[in-house]
């Protein structure tokens, strides 16, 4: 069940609404989605909530995977209306660097290792928490989650040469925000 791809899984669930087969999904996409929502609305308690809301919506929602993208593509491109949803619900922006960095961070490193890691991820989290929205989202789409422009696109709300652009651009602005941090390269 592990070799297929996300888009065979959902089909072969909607088929048989086993719940072992929709878990697969849920477990190779929750860690990335719960990060990426919690880009939206800094707060993991509501981006936990939220990552359950869009898996739900994936069963029970208006709109079925059509396959014109990916199915990560997709199941992005619904939790970031959720998360559009609740910020405007809500009207909170607040930001939570300290709980993401201890969501990814490898406790099977050494306490060193572990403390220099934790200090890179945290001027990485603080200098893309000073990016605009679009840099960040972009930035987090391409590189943390491994979509390719067209993808981005998708979730965006943008075409694919916009997203070059603002990568391009986010790219620029997160290299000279880490060098007025005083962030090495070396």
């Amino acid at each position: 069940m592990t070799n297929e791809s996300d888009e065979e899984l959902y089909d072969q669930f909607l088929a048989s609404r086993d719940e072992n087969i929709f878990r697969v999904l849920v477990e190779r996409h929750k860690t990335s989605l719960l990060l990426f929502l919690n880009g939206f609305v800094h707060n993991l308690d509501d981006a936990e909530e939220l990552m359950v809301d869009t898996f739900a919506e994936t069963v029970a929602g208006p709109t079925l995977f059509s396959g014109r993208s990916s199915f990560k593509t997709w199941l992005f491109s619904i939790g970031k209306h959720l998360a559009l949803m609740h910020l405007r619900k809500n009207k909170r922006h607040s930001f939570d660097e300290d709980a993401i960095a201890e969501e990814v961070a490898d406790p099977a490193q050494t306490p060193e290792l572990q403390v220099l890691e934790d200090e890179k991820k945290r001027q990485l989290y603080m200098a893309m928490k000073q990016l605009n929205s679009d840099y960040r989202e972009i930035l987090l789409l391409l590189y943390f989650e491994d979509m390719s422009h067209e993808e981005a696109a998708r979730v965006m709300g943008k075409n694919k040469r916009q997203t070059y652009h603002l990568a391009e651009r986010g790219r620029a602005a997160l290299k000279e925000t880490l060098e007025r941090m005083g962030f090495s390269y070396a």
